[in-house]
């Protein structure tokens, strides 16, 4: 059996603007992923695209997941607002609660996500 690979491109840095978000729809280790990142200069945070609220995608356009002042992560659905550089909500009905964070690294102008946490 093939050895399942420890981390999958997402994307070329430069696919991302510095203080924007990007939402991914990727197939990974056999199952639809739905994803999203924030850049904030060469740090990447990458989480689930699932409210822990109730389930939903946080976005309801393309790659709007900020903030009008691009500060926090917004939920669409009900308003929840979360920390980037920790995705714990801090307003809104699943205040305490985080978004399911994806391991992260950035090496040669590439984001690479650990597919571990899929795993389990």
């Amino acid at each position: 059996m093939a050895k399942e690979p420890a981390e999958f491109l997402i994307c070329a840095l430069a696919d991302m603007a510095d203080g924007a978000a990007k939402g991914f729809d990727t197939e990974l280790l056999g199952e639809r992923r739905l994803l999203f990142g924030v850049r904030l200069g060469r740090d990447v945070h990458i989480y689930i695209n699932s409210c822990p609220h109730i389930g939903t995608p946080l976005n309801i356009l393309a790659d709007r997941f900020l903030t009008t002042d691009g500060a926090l992560i917004n939920c669409s659905t009900h308003g929840a607002l979360f920390n980037i550089e920790d995705g714990m909500c801090i307003a809104g009905p699943c205040k305490g609660r985080p978004l399911r964070r994806i391991p992260t690294h950035v090496r040669g102008g590439d984001v690479f996500i650990e597919t571990r946490i899929f795993m389990a």
